[in-house]
């Protein structure tokens, strides 16, 4: 058998051949064992091969990873230490396992000799996220042979292959995800001229199996975080009503329902069939309806996803979807839908904003008046959603802005992203920094958006810094500020708890001046109490926070 390489010779040929095989961003965060990786991706970077993001935290750093990969499609690596550096990427993996996004996360290992002598920063990584790595490659120091077929190994397997090449790849096939790369490194783990490996080819996406999709009467489609345009041609095909999501990507289509998590209340009973495309995750009319037993549900995705499920008679559809059309589609099936969403519409909509029926002089004055009231949260999602357009990215965090969002938003071709696999708000900044560096790149326009409540802006609020010599993203924060976590009002024990433990344990409020957040880290600020500066704020689409002072807020520095 060769003798290993060593770190640095191994580390060039490694980053040299993820760049070859598909990988796009690697984003590093400083430490010991792994500076072989990091010098190695900055060489590269300096060349153009592949665009290199450095942050000081693991955890912000993972997310800034997962958004750059969940905007591209390609795999985005992070590059981290040994330690408690590895167990700081266990929530974006996590995410990314139910998000399908692929994810490679590279932990620099101490070898064996190191290994249960409670050496410094040493601890038992491979395995560590547990089933959140679709697959884990560990390499021992000894091992350290072959990088350019560790890189294809890795990007291959966050790309959804299975089994070895020119092997039964279509059986195999699966959704792309989160893998993990640990890499034993002995001494010295640096240094030496740049070392140049065998060319790599690119490596695609396996070929997608094909799934058939049988017309069945009384069917709704839910399109759920993810679900994509393909849900609004899926739903036009089998001629269902379609609820979509503001993360769907799929809200808009001649078979939407608006404000369709209402209309299920109305004609639910009637389903018997609900097909489920991306994950959906806001509304509890549509997770009823699909834990409903007498309801079919058919999920499109990978057969082995475990965040969609139905209690009835079920079904998992993989790949490419074939839709048997119906002979005859029932339009009066559709139609009833979507009669019942505009007619909620036209109620919802006359509780907003001056009637434009009045004289011009009189109208200009309410017009005027209702600039002045104060933003509510309705007020808030709906300005961001309208000023919203196809060439932009909106990304929401996961607050209660983002259940007011699926409540108003009305029908639009708009590309949202969400960290809705679990659902959890931290990292929610350093996403949006990553789709938004994706989006610049890509040049397609616009600018990126980031709806989010304080909390979470707190959550990540490290994700805000941008270290000198790399460009600031092309995103505007939007913070719903009411001070504390709302979204927990919402539930049954904040009518039975007691109020002051209420307020300290679930809604924990906080007083941080994010004017002064916002300068610390350099960001543009601008803050605004009522509709008329909202709307100001918003048309300018330049980078910068926007603190949106909420209704009800009435802290010393809203008066």
């Amino acid at each position: 058998m060769p003798e290993a390489l060593q770190a640095a010779p191994y580390a060039d040929r490694l980053v040299a051949a993820l760049a070859a095989a598909g990988v796009a961003d690697i984003v590093v965060s400083p430490g010991s064992r792994s500076q072989a990786i990091a010098l190695a991706a900055a060489r590269l970077a300096r060349d153009g091969a592949v665009a290199l993001h450095v942050r000081i935290d693991e955890r912000s750093a993972a997310f800034l990873a997962l958004g750059l990969a969940r905007e591209s499609g390609a795999p985005a690596a992070i590059v981290v230490t040994s330690g408690t550096a590895v167990a700081n990427l266990h929530p974006a993996m996590l995410e990314a396992h139910h998000s399908d996004v692929p994810l490679i996360a590279i932990s620099a290992d101490r070898p064996s000799e190191l290994q249960g002598i409670r050496a410094n920063q040493t601890a038992n990584q491979p395995g560590i996220f547990g089933d959140a790595a679709r697959v884990v490659l560990d390499l021992s120091a000894d091992a350290l042979h072959d990088p350019e077929g560790d890189a294809v190994a890795a990007v291959r397997a966050a790309l959804g292959w299975r089994g070895e090449p020119g092997g039964e790849a279509m059986a195999a096939h699966t959704e792309p995800g989160p893998v993990q790369l640990n890499i034993a490194f002995r001494e010295p783990l640096s240094g030496g001229d740049a070392a140049v490996g065998p060319a790599v080819a690119r490596v695609d996406r396996p070929p997608m199996p094909t799934a058939t999709l049988e017309p069945a009467p009384r069917t709704v489609v839910i399109a759920g975080a993810d679900a994509g345009p393909a849900a609004v041609d899926l739903a036009e095909a089998i001629g269902a009503p379609l609820i979509a999501e503001p993360t769907s990507g799929a809200r808009f289509g001649p078979m939407l329902v608006p404000h369709g998590r209402d209309v299920i209340p109305q004609l639910g009973d009637e389903v018997r069939r609900v097909v489920v495309v991306g994950h959906p995750t806001l509304a509890r009319s549509v997770t009823g309806l699909i834990r409903r037993p007498d309801v079919e549900v058919v999920t499109i995705g990978r057969a082995e996803q475990d965040n969609v499920r139905g209690t009835g008679a079920g079904a998992v559809l993989a790949g490419r979807i074939a839709v048997v059309e119906a002979d005859e589609p029932d339009r009066g099936w559709v139609d009833r839908w979507i009669a019942a969403g505009r007619a909620l519409a036209v109620e919802r909509d006359r509780e907003v904003g001056p009637d434009s029926r009045l004289p011009r002089a009189d109208y200009a004055r309410a017009e005027l008046a209702e600039g002045r009231i104060r933003i509510s949260r309705r007020d808030l999602v709906t300005a961001v959603w309208d000023r919203t357009w196809p060439h932009d990215r909106l990304v929401v965090a996961a607050s209660r802005l983002i259940r007011e969002l699926d409540a108003f938003a009305g029908p639009k071709a708009v590309t949202a992203r969400a960290n809705r696999g679990l659902a959890g708000i931290d990292g929610t900044v350093s996403t949006a920094s990553g789709v938004a560096i994706v989006h610049e790149r890509e040049g397609a326009g616009g600018i990126t958006r980031l709806l989010i409540g304080d909390l979470a802006l707190l959550h990540d609020a490290g994700g805000l810094n941008v270290p000198p010599g790399e460009p600031r993203p092309q995103l505007q924060i939007i913070v719903g500020n009411d001070r504390g976590g709302s979204l927990f009002e919402l539930l049954e024990v904040a009518g039975s708890a007691d109020p002051a433990d209420f307020a300290r344990v679930q809604r924990t409020p906080h007083d941080v001046d994010l004017e002064q957040l916002a300068a610390a880290y350099g960001w543009a600020y601008e803050r605004v109490v009522d509709r008329a500066g909202l709307r100001r704020a918003l048309s300018q689409s330049t980078p910068g926070i926007i603190e949106a002072v909420l209704e009800g807020e009435t802290h010393a520095q809203s008066l």
